[in-house]
């Protein structure tokens, strides 16, 4: 499914997260092997403090860096929703302005459909 929203960015970096590394490993390896994602980094675990639900919430999270194409983003998303287990899971997509010319092209490559 190709949104405009994203279409119009060549390729982007998703910024999410996961409550464990199980579930982070799970999530990169479904989002690499099905081409929606180039490459997911998977960050240290650290602390997220949050307003929920009106209480404050510390969770422990491992961060997720996603490069995938602005045109494979919205089925991108749609699929880390499938796999995400909180209400609420944080999805930002952020416009690449630049970078590597061989590396932007080996993302736009592995996304291909």
């Amino acid at each position: 499914m190709t949104s405009s929203l994203y279409a119009d960015h060549d390729v982007v970096v998703i910024l999410s997260n996961a409550p464990d590394m199980l579930l982070a490993k799970r999530i990169a390896h479904v989002l690499v092997e099905e081409h929606l994602a180039a490459c997911v980094n998977l960050g240290v675990q650290g602390l997220s403090m949050y307003m929920w639900q009106g209480e404050l919430e510390g969770t422990e999270e491992i961060p997720l860096t996603i490069k995938t194409t602005g045109t494979r983003a919205q089925a991108l998303i749609e699929r880390l929703m499938d796999l995400h287990p909180y209400e609420v899971p944080e999805v930002l997509v952020l416009p690449v302005l630049g970078g590597s010319v061989s590396y932007l092209e080996w993302v736009r490559a592995q996304v291909q459909v």
